[in-house]
């Protein structure tokens, strides 16, 4: 059992190459383009969703903000699927890949924080040093305001990483107690096993959770470099 505890976690491959490209894209086919005049409901239902999540993030948005929505509703549209399609059994999560999630925050923390120092220099300076900070503080408060910037795609990706990780290692946890308490203690293993079902509805919430959260993130790393 400790030893398959981190299998799922590991790249597959197919021939000694890995997959996880092919993983990554498989999301797409859950979200069809629209090609009739009159949708079915699943398509209803989900263009319903992604406008009102995007009216909500996009509403605190300048118009210089507003041109990043597709990207952002994109993000959320991703991360979500990915996250979802993890907690099947006998798949693979990227999500729980701390390489992966840095490749998504670095990119767009970065983009955000470019964006702020060419369309507004001095405000974006500002945050390095608060008003009234007193001359002796300034040099310690630059440097401690200048690692939280740098800290913030690190942030982002850790949370994300740790949060889908230790829930799918519960579930295993929890599952791999349910077998052996059922040859042991059938009750046990009854009450552990609805342990693992009400478990299973957390991880669902946490899935989308995370992915509204990371986005939620991004968003307001753009708002304040807009």
């Amino acid at each position: 059992m400790n030893e398959n505890l981190f299998a799922s976690f590991i790249t597959p491959s197919m021939m000694g190459l890995p997959i996880v490209i092919l993983i990554i894209m498989f999301p797409n086919i859950l979200f069809p383009s629209p090609n009739r005049l009159i949708n079915n409901r699943l398509i209803s239902v989900q263009q319903w969703l992604i406008h009102l999540v995007l009216k909500q993030m996009m509403v605190m948005h300048n118009p210089k903000g507003r041109t990043w929505s597709l990207m952002l509703i994109s993000l959320i549209m991703f991360i979500g699927s990915t996250n979802l399609l993890g907690l099947l059994p006998h798949s693979f999560t990227p999500t729980t890949q701390l390489s992966m999630n840095l490749g998504m925050a670095i990119p767009l923390w970065a983009g955000a924080v470019i964006m702020g120092f060419r369309h507004k220099t001095k405000a974006s300076l500002a945050h390095f040093l608060p008003q009234g900070t007193p001359i002796p503080l300034i040099p310690m408060l630059v440097i401690i305001e200048t690692i939280s910037l740098f800290i913030q795609p690190m942030a982002l990706a850790v949370r994300l990483t740790a949060n889908i990780t230790a829930g799918h290692l519960l579930m295993h946890l929890i599952g791999g107690a349910t077998l052996v308490l059922a040859s042991i203690s059938p009750p046990t293993a009854m009450i552990t096993f609805i342990i693992l079902v009400l478990l299973s509805l957390l991880e669902f919430a946490v899935a989308l959770i995370q992915a509204y959260v990371f986005t939620l993130l991004v968003s307001l790393y753009l708002h304040d470099n807009t």
